[in-house]
C-alpha cells in the first residue's frame, strides 16, 4: 500500500465514530422524510376522495318510477 492510502486508512479509523454517527443521522433523516412524504401523500389522496364523495351528495338526481303501466299489464296477464 502506498503511504497516502495508509494515512487515509488511519484517518478514517480515527474518525470512525464520527463518521458512523453522521451516517446514522443521515439515514434517520432520510427515513423521516420518506415517512412524512408518504403520510402527506396518503392524506391528500384520502381527502381528495372524501371531497369528491361528499360533493356528489347534493347533486344526486331523484328518479321517480311510475309502476302503474306495469301493474296494469300484470293484471291483464293474470285476468286471462
Amino acid at each position: 500500500m502506498s503511504q497516502a492510502k495508509v494515512d487515509k486508512y488511519k484517518q478514517d479509523k480515527a474518525n470512525r465514530q464520527k463518521i458512523m454517527k453522521k451516517q446514522k443521522l443521515m439515514h434517520r433523516l432520510e427515513m423521516t422524510g420518506i415517512a412524512l412524504v408518504t403520510v402527506l401523500l396518503v392524506g391528500w389522496i384520502g381527502f381528495s376522495i372524501y371531497d369528491k364523495a361528499s360533493s356528489n351528495d347534493g347533486s344526486k338526481e331523484t328518479v321517480v318510477f311510475d309502476a302503474g303501466a306495469v301493474q296494469d299489464y300484470m293484471t291483464e296477464l293474470t285476468a286471462e
